[in-house]
């Protein structure tokens, strides 16, 4: 009995040493696969012109196989992506993985709408000046202080004028004489009259009371206040005397300060819309009533003048304004132009954010279907509210990239294209930047004389990591001696076939 149970608890041994020999074996090659390295291979039935790392497409290479930049495979690029047509072809799957979004242009122009502040002022136009026309002095005075409220018809200040008593005494006695001749000299005294500063109804009064009158009232001759006061009682008064500068508020003025690069958005006569802290949610209507022709030179802005109606009187010199000018035009649409405005042709509207500003021009990637792509070189006007005018360079209906274009541009860089729509043609090609030259040291893995096996560490010129990576032989020759596990110092270039070339190696003294 202990016998057979002896031999099953051994068999049992046996076949648990088995199962676990058996997994590990699994593990092993099951692991093997999925770190065995994955080729990228070439479509059936499509031409290879070479191979590339995507993230480093300005190295090709010649036959597949692993990235000395990257952990992953090169990948093929066809003859049938570089002839097809122009641009640059990307895969409809890249496309959608890279969040590839494309917008159709659309005729229309920016709504020029530009907000600004300004500050309430008395409208200069609406002022009138009362003056003395006459020697005298201020018997009485009706309003007595700056910015006193007025209306049309009401005194504002009495004259006591000596000099109209004589001058009306002989204008009545000659005026009621028989005398051969006093109806001619009558005439004489009241054209003095009149001279002396006397209006027609006061002379009228003379005759209707058939007494001298000597006093004179001035009154308002609009509706407003009083902007200046330069007149007191008992004040002696010259003619041309200003003694009231009266300032109506009917209409009233908003200066505003426009920045000089937003200068071209306004115009006199264009509406504008104005609101002021005082009256939330109230809005008053308006007009530009002229753009001062003078920049400041310390803010860089230049007046605008808006003319608003102020019937009701809320308007007050001194508040702020905030007031939005225009629209001229609306997205999408073309108004037609005001009478001798001259706005050229019609622009097309793309979202901001499709066009490529580089500094020294400006780029949309246009859709030309089936995946493929093309730089198109454009000239912009204004930009409001995410969208942007095109003023040249596609037409209306064009299908242009709005969202992962860079990646697509930098391609077509890549491949010369941008050089191609620059101007390739010209007589005199660009001169081709130098090749520029790495240095770096490491240990000799392996060497024959065509190649070197070499373990580096990380070459920062070159944006590479420490590694084991091949290396042509220099055209020089190689130096004689050398043999695995020598410490070298060595300089290499990169070929335009991605291949990476040493130009000199030489043995150093091991550490």
């Amino acid at each position: 009995m202990s016998g057979r149970v002896i031999v099953a608890g051994m068999v049992s041994v046996a076949l648990v040493a088995a199962g676990v020999a058996g997994g590990m074996w699994w593990a092993q090659r099951s692991m093997g696969h999925s770190q065995a390295p994955s080729t990228a291979g070439a479509q059936p039935g499509k031409k290879v012109l070479y191979w590339h790392d995507p993230m480093y497409p300005q190295h090709k290479f010649d036959k597949p196989g692993k990235s000395p930049f990257m952990d992953m495979q090169l990948v093929p690029v066809y003859a049938e992506e570089q002839s097809a047509g122009p641009g640059v072809k990307v895969d409809p799957r890249l496309a959608q993985n890279l969040g590839v979004r494309t917008v159709v242009a659309e005729a229309g122009r920016i709504e020029r709408k530009l907000e600004a502040v300004g500050t309430i002022a008395f409208d200069e136009r609406a002022v009138e000046v009362v003056q003395s026309r006459t020697n005298g002095f201020i018997e009485e005075l009706f309003v007595r202080a700056p910015l006193d409220p007025v209306r049309r018809g009401q005194p504002l200040a009495r004259i006591f004028v000596p000099e109209w008593a004589g001058a009306q005494q002989e204008y009545l006695a000659l005026k009621a004489s028989a005398t051969p001749g006093a109806e001619e000299l009558a005439r004489a005294a009241r054209n003095r009259l009149l001279l002396l500063g006397m209006v027609e109804e006061q002379v009228r009064a003379v005759d209707r009371e058939g007494k001298p009158v000597t006093r004179i009232t001035l009154h308002s001759p609009i509706d407003g206040v009083v902007g200046e006061l330069g007149a007191r009682e008992g004040m002696n008064v010259s003619p041309g005397t200003t003694l009231f500068r009266l300032n109506g508020l009917g209409t009233v003025w908003v200066n505003l300060d426009v920045p000089e690069t937003q200068a071209g958005a306004i115009r006199p006569g264009a509406p504008i819309t104005a609101t002021v802290p005082a009256y939330p949610g109230e809005t008053f209507s308006g007009r530009i009533a002229a753009v001062l022709p003078e920049v400041a030179s310390a803010t860089r802005t230049l007046k605008a003048r808006v003319e608003l109606a102020n019937k009701q009187g809320k308007l007050k010199p001194g508040m702020f304004a905030s007031v939005a000018v225009g629209p001229i035009g609306k997205p999408g649409t073309d108004p037609k132009p005001s009478k001798g405005e001259d706005r050229g042709p019609s622009p097309v509207l793309v979202p901001s954010e499709a066009v490529i500003v580089t500094g020294e021009r400006s780029v949309v990637i246009v859709d030309r279907g089936e995946g493929r792509f093309e730089p198109v070189e454009v000239k912009i006007g204004s930009e409001h509210g995410g969208r942007t005018e095109i003023l040249s360079g596609i037409e209306p209906g064009t299908r242009v990239v709005a969202s992962g274009q860079f990646l697509i541009d930098s391609e077509a860089s890549l491949r010369g294209i941008e050089r191609r729509m620059e101007g390739a043609a010209s007589a005199t090609p660009p001169a081709q930047p130098a090749t520029p030259t790495h240095k770096a040291e490491g240990v000799l893995q392996d060497v024959d004389g065509k190649s070197l096996l070499i373990k580096h560490g990380a070459i920062p010129t070159a944006g590479m990591g420490a590694m084991t990576m091949e290396f042509l032989a220099p055209e020089s020759g190689m130096p004689a001696g050398l043999k695995a596990g020598d410490a070298v110092a060595f300089e290499f270039v990169m070929t335009p076939k991605g291949e990476f070339q040493a130009t000199r190696v030489e043995r150093r003294a091991s550490p």
